[in-house]
């Protein structure tokens, strides 16, 4: 870990990051909605729902970047100014992904969080750009990474300029096909060794299945995450991308309460 400077923990205080109410470093962050932004209806119903049940911040992808050319690629402008009324509804800051450097300073016009998705974990370009801008940076691990090459990535944000980067650990790849990744819960009790940065957990992209999303939730609060990122729609069974790893606001609700009433009880017994 000899290249890892602006990120290592050492004698830094740990990083504490504002959006709008909400707060990622302290207590839990909860961040939900759709895997893509489909239509206004879907979006801001979905929004209204994750508002309700408690989440502190709202997902929703404008741009796809997608295994296959001819899978639904996202919205785009259109999806922004979508998301961007969600938050007029609502209230909860927005957390969308940006794949093109070329996209990233209008983006941020509409993005209160930045997210860095796990296939352009490594493309130092995009890194390079976002991390000129005053916007925070939700930095998800690459399928195939390790923590030390995780690290390296953020250091490049950190280097341009930019302190607040949020680290995603969303599953790796392994031999194991029952769940669509492999949680590596150990990297969160690892970066707080190592790092002053905050550390979030996908439990949806990590299962890909919506019976595993609240154990693995509270698993995430268990081993001292600052919160979760995870995919809501008003309608799973609609939705036109990740419907299989997708809860429905009612499940949504009940996650929610769990992950909460545990993570107070961790801090009562402290």
């Amino acid at each position: 870990m000899n290249g890892i400077k602006l990120t290592a923990l050492k004698e830094k205080e740990r990083t504490v990051i504002y959006v709008g109410d909400a707060v990622i470093g302290e207590g839990f962050c909860v961040i939900a909605g759709p895997c893509s932004v489909e239509n206004e209806k879907q979006t801001i119903e979905t929004a209204r729902a994750v508002k309700e049940a408690g989440a502190d911040m709202m997902r929703g992808g404008a741009f796809k970047p997608r295994t296959s050319p001819y899978a639904f690629q996202g919205l785009g402008l259109k999806g922004l100014k979508i998301l961007k009324k969600a938050k007029e509804e609502t209230g909860l800051p927005i957390v969308t992904e940006v794949i093109d450097t070329r996209d990233v300073p209008w983006v941020c016009e509409y993005a209160d969080v930045l997210q860095i998705g796990a296939r352009n974990m490594q493309n130092f370009s995009l890194l390079k750009e976002v991390g000129k801008m005053q916007k925070p940076v939700l930095l998800k691990r690459g399928m195939n990474s390790t923590i030390e090459e995780w690290l390296n990535c953020a250091e490049y944000i950190l280097d341009g300029g930019n302190s607040d980067v949020i680290l995603c650990e969303r599953g790796i790849r392994t031999f194991e096909n029952y769940t669509r990744n492999t949680l590596d819960i150990s990297a969160v009790p690892s970066l707080k060794e190592l790092t002053h940065l905050p550390v979030i957990i996908d439990p949806s992209h990590a299962s890909g299945r919506v019976s595993l999303i609240s154990p693995l939730s509270l698993a995430a609060v268990a081993a001292g995450a600052d919160g979760i990122i995870v995919e809501v729609h008003i309608n799973p069974s609609e939705a036109v991308c990740d419907k299989e790893q997708t809860l429905s606001p009612k499940q949504f609700a009940e996650m929610v309460k769990k992950t909460r009433n545990l993570h107070k009880f961790m801090a009562d017994s402290e």
